[in-house]
């Protein structure tokens, strides 16, 4: 199965996120197939930055969100687009 879900970078005490593509089964920061965005919770307010077209195109191969990606997906639009062209096809 692959998920959207987030790889840590950054220093320590400085997280930082890349939003990625990943097989369930790799670790946390190990192997991943794409990466789609980036992540900041340290800005105020919290920087998200995802490719939308890339994004809409995992989901549509049947890529599943973590809660927290879901939700950064939320708060970006991706998901409501997806629903809207889920329910064209």
């Amino acid at each position: 199965m692959v998920k959207i879900r987030l790889r840590r970078v950054g220093a320590k005490k400085r997280p930082s996120y890349r939003v990625v593509v990943a097989d369930v089964r790799a670790p946390r920061d190990g192997a991943f197939i794409d990466i789609i965005g980036h992540y900041n919770p340290l800005t105020d307010p919290e920087t998200v930055v995802i490719d939308e077209e890339k994004a809409l195109h995992w989901l549509g191969h049947g890529a599943q969100p973590t809660a927290t990606t879901n939700r950064l997906l939320v708060k970006t639009g991706i998901i409501e687009k997806f629903k809207k062209v889920k329910e064209k096809t």
